[in-house]
């Protein structure tokens, strides 16, 4: 990898995905800067592998624009932004609204703001690019979960306007991942039943997105694509 010395935001990486790429990418030499909401062990790991941290909450517009305002104080420019933050809120009756309007602040109006009022940050970088995290999700619907679906497809939409606003200077492209790792409490039958989903059949782990993440930034010639990591599941 050619070095560099602007940063790559990536946006929620106290924990799972965004936390192994950020590691990732600080193994490469790459500077990172990486925003969280809770403190987490994953935060104070990044502090000491030599990240940038900052907190960052999503959940309102005056939140965004406080986030965005404190990144311009910590630097003049972005080799990439990588829009990992998410939520994942149960739609109960008589909070749809409320849920939906939380998951609508992380998945779409944070990077439609970030992208808009960072992208000076990102032109002074030769190359840049930003990436959005989505959902293998949008690719079906849920009626289980029509919010977080909703949202996601939203944000995959903002690839392909971002993509075509700000070419050929930047890069947009998504990453749409399906199941890639197991949570300590999930038993046996239902482990059984998700890999049962995918034509591949296997707990793939973080791995995969930063293998996704590598290539889009560093393939000169994609821009506007949303990239599917779901283990073949379209084709069961």
């Amino acid at each position: 990898m050619p070095s560099a010395t602007a940063p790559i935001l990536i946006t929620g990486a106290a924990q799972r995905v965004g936390l192994h790429c950020a590691r990732r990418l600080l193994e490469d030499g790459q500077p990172v800067i990486a925003t969280y909401r809770t403190e987490r062990p994953g935060v104070q790991v990044l502090r000491d592998l030599g990240a940038t941290v900052l907190f960052a909450d999503f959940s309102s517009e005056a939140g965004i624009m406080s986030f965005i305002e404190h990144l311009g104080q910590h630097t003049d420019r972005l080799r990439a932004i990588v829009h990992n933050a998410s939520a994942w809120l149960a739609e109960d009756p008589g909070n749809e609204a409320r849920v939906f309007g939380a998951m609508f602040g992380v998945h779409m109006l944070a990077p439609y703001l970030i992208n808009l009022h960072c992208a000076g940050l990102l032109q002074r970088s030769i190359p840049a690019d930003i990436v959005h995290i989505s959902d293998d999700v949008t690719r079906k619907g849920s009626s289980r979960h029509i919010a977080y679906c909703a949202t996601k497809a939203g944000l995959e939409s903002l690839t392909l306007s971002f993509a075509a606003k700000y070419a050929p200077a930047v890069k947009v492209n998504g990453i749409a991942p399906a199941l890639l790792m197991f949570n300590p409490e999930d038993d046996a039958a239902y482990r059984a039943k998700a890999l049962a989903k995918s034509a591949l059949g296997i707990e793939p782990g973080s791995e995969v997105v930063y293998q996704s993440l590598r290539y889009l930034l560093d393939n000169p010639y994609v821009t506007g694509t949303t990239l599917t990591v779901n283990g073949g599941r379209h084709v069961k």
